[in-house]
């Protein structure tokens, strides 16, 4: 059973099974998925690698192989338009893997029901225990159980930016040495 913050409707639910497989055998992870229904459809997947960071090459790999088993399921009935992306910095948390991952950022959780009188919830996170996701707000320290959250997503912060880069480094992702030389030219005007 698909977690509903990976995947809410039944159809999101249908597609994140059809879709983790194919992920999982390439070495990633399904983040979130979500058909979103307007003029036009549009399938959104957010993936990541387990140790995470994943760059336009890996999207594109994911959608090739995405498109080629959504083309022999056939499980959406109008056309469509797929979208793969990275979760961001300020990404959803949508496992409670995620919660453990983060602690010590700030998110902002959403809960279905009311939990002593209020759904949303912004703190530093705290861990989990259990099936609970531990997050600190002015009142003190809360457990919130993973089945209430109906959203929850890493606030951007200075300290989130920095971690996100130096990650990014220390994995050879961010290399300084790939990037080309800042030519600058001079204008007609100034020669």
């Amino acid at each position: 059973m698909t977690n509903d913050l990976i995947a809410k409707a039944a159809i999101d639910r249908r597609m994140a099974e059809i879709i983790t497989p194919v992920l999982e055998d390439m070495g990633y992870e399904l983040v979130r998925v979500r058909l979103m229904s307007g003029k036009s459809s549009i399938l959104q997947i957010m993936a990541d690698t387990p140790k995470g960071g994943i760059e336009v090459d890996d999207c594109a790999e994911i959608s090739t192989a995405v498109s080629a088993i959504l083309d022999v399921e056939d499980p959406i009935l109008d056309t469509y338009t797929l979208e793969v992306s990275s979760p961001g910095i300020d990404r959803p948390l949508t496992r409670l893997k995620d919660f453990e991952t983060f602690e010590g950022y700030e998110a902002k959780i959403e809960t279905d029901e009311l939990i002593d009188g209020r759904r949303r919830f912004k703190g530093e996170l705290a861990g989990v225990e259990g099936n609970e996701v531990l997050i600190n707000i002015a009142e003190g320290t809360i457990g919130l159980q993973f089945d209430w959250l109906s959203d929850a997503k890493l606030v951007l912060t200075d300290d989130l930016i920095t971690e996100m880069l130096r990650q990014r480094k220390n994995a050879g992702v961010l290399n300084e040495d790939k990037f080309d030389e800042i030519k600058t030219e001079e204008s007609e005007e100034n020669k």
